[in-house]
């Protein structure tokens, strides 16, 4: 069963040839989007700030529709798909516990290695004009990380729910597969693979640990809005 379009082309919204340094790695790149296509499940190539830089056709279909979004459309910016599409839900179920939670995690590790990133500190002050996901990213989170352990930050072999719009695989879960050949490393990029699974395949995975005094959020229009933070953080307080 493929949920991919046989006629798809891989879309490359951002030049993956802009990663290469070489002719060489020009070309692997170049064959590296052919062999994308290839594969029946959601796949894509981001650099460390998220940033797309090829998605195959499984991965269009999986989030065709979404409204337009200035900065958060699936063929931009993977980080901004998940925290700030309005429609992200429809598509990554629990969102907040299974996607953002753990995409936060890797967004602060990143913002340790590169903190004078220019996109990343953009993101980061898009996350501060939120403030819900502010207090997720500043309170929530390190709960959600010592909660979770020091498996939060690596999201390869991750088991995410979510609602693929094809019923064929409909209402299911996919295992997170992160790839870094060596020349994909050299140039920057790493491919994340959302492998699909057949219903009643493999079961949904347990909810990770939430904060305790898990908050409901007041309901917003726009950007979607995260309940898994505290109100009040006084458990670290002698």
């Amino acid at each position: 069963m493929s949920a991919s379009r046989s006629s798809g082309a891989v879309r490359a919204v951002r030049d993956p040839e802009r990663h290469a340094h070489d002719p060489r790695t020009r070309a692997y790149l170049r064959d590296y989007t052919s062999v994308l296509d290839s594969v029946p499940f959601p796949s894509l190539l981001v650099d460390h700030r998220w940033d797309v830089a090829v998605t195959n056709s499984a991965y269009d279909l999986l989030f065709d529709g979404f409204r337009p979004h200035p900065t958060a459309m699936p063929r931009h910016n993977f980080l901004r798909l998940v925290l700030f599409h309005p429609d992200a839900g429809r598509v990554l179920r629990e969102r907040e516990t299974s996607w953002c939670l753990p995409m936060l995690a890797q967004f602060a590790a990143a913002l340790d290695v590169h903190r004078q990133d220019p996109v990343l500190k953009e993101i980061r002050h898009e996350i501060g004009q939120d403030p819900i996901m502010n207090a997720a990213f500043q309170q929530g989170l390190p709960h959600w990380v010592r909660a979770v352990g020091p498996g939060a930050v690596d999201h390869d072999g991750a088991v995410r729910p979510v609602q693929h719009p094809d019923p064929r695989w409909g209402r299911t879960t996919c295992r997170v597969v992160s790839e870094t050949p060596s020349t994909l490393r050299a140039a920057g990029l790493t491919r994340l693979t959302l492998a699909l699974h057949p219903h009643g395949g493999t079961p949904a995975p347990e909810p990770e640990p939430a904060p305790e005094s898990a908050a409901p959020a007041p309901e917003h229009r726009g950007a979607p809005r995260l309940r898994v933070v505290r109100d009040t953080d006084t458990s670290d307080r002698g």
